[in-house]
């Protein structure tokens, strides 16, 4: 599934909430529906390789992601793409298919998944107090440390050229990214902006091209 569009699931006898939280990247969170189609920048899959992969972390567990990349070629710039508080959802797929078109390997991993599925939330205060409170930072650093390996196992990625970008609760991850791993070379600007305390970190903003 490349998450180019909305999946329901009508006619496979799914109710609509259940076919809504199916497939990483496919769709938007409850908390934020409805969508308004006229609104959403979708961008085909055309020319990539795109879709929901398995990463391998550091204890064991396999986390679900989403990964684009040109569906030709080798040594592309990798950009760790950091989820909203409502996780994988079908923007942050879009916004990795974006990097790709324009030649990264752009990976979002699903950074809640031990803690339950932010998508399947209808109000946002209980996603912030059962869910998102509940997420060490020091998890969240080792499954990015993971997101990366994962990049580099699949032999297309240059993992010397790292970028990170976040939304909302992710970017907040990036600054703390950014000072967690001496591999990050940019902090992606104008896309870093962070719900909850800020870090100390410092920022970098070399090119990744």
């Amino acid at each position: 599934m490349d998450g180019d569009r909305l999946v329901y699931g009508a006619e496979h006898g799914l109710s609509r909430r259940a076919a809504l939280v199916t497939t990483l990247g496919s769709t938007f969170a409850l908390a934020v529906q409805p969508v308004q189609a006229q609104t959403m920048i979708v961008t085909a899959a055309d020319g990539l390789t795109a879709g929901a992969v398995k990463v391998k972390t550091k204890d064991g567990k396999e986390m679900d992601a989403y990964r684009a990349m040109p569906a030709s070629g080798q040594g592309f710039g990798t950009v760790l793409v950091v989820q909203e508080i409502f996780g994988v959802h079908a923007h942050i797929a879009d916004m990795c298919r974006r990097f790709a078109k324009a030649g990264y390997y752009a990976i979002a991993p699903e950074l809640y998944f031990r803690q339950g599925d932010p998508k399947t939330y209808t109000e946002i205060p209980k996603l912030f107090s059962e869910l998102v409170s509940k997420v060490p930072d020091e998890q969240v650093m080792g499954d990015l440390d993971s997101a990366v390996a994962f990049a580099k196992g699949e032999g297309k990625a240059d993992t010397a050229k790292l970028g990170i970008t976040g939304f909302c609760w992710g970017g907040r991850i990036v600054w703390m990214y950014d000072a967690h791993s001496p591999a990050v070379r940019p902090v992606l600007p104008g896309t870093a902006r962070w719900c909850g305390p800020a870090p100390s970190c410092s920022r970098r903003t070399r090119s990744i091209s």
